[in-house]
């Protein structure tokens, strides 16, 4: 199966929650609430360089994502 870069998620047990959820390497879960991440992967410390200079962008991708797909909702 062929899964989409980002995917929206939601849940009735957080009703103020927005998750995208990021299935590329390095996997990951965003609540844009409150910017916080859940990784889906273990970082070793040679991992943890290319973690650093990837996080940053791969979040703002996802609030991208995010922000594209409510712009089409409105439309």
């Amino acid at each position: 199966m062929t899964l989409p870069k980002f995917i929206l998620g939601d849940n009735t047990e957080y009703p103020n929650a927005i998750f995208v959820i990021h299935t590329e390497f390095p996997r990951f879960i965003i609540n844009l609430e409150d910017d916080e991440v859940e990784w889906f992967e273990d970082f070793d410390a040679e991992d943890q360089k290319e973690l650093n200079s990837e996080t940053e962008n791969a979040i703002k991708l996802a609030t991208e994502f995010y922000d594209n797909e409510v712009a089409k909702y409105e439309e």
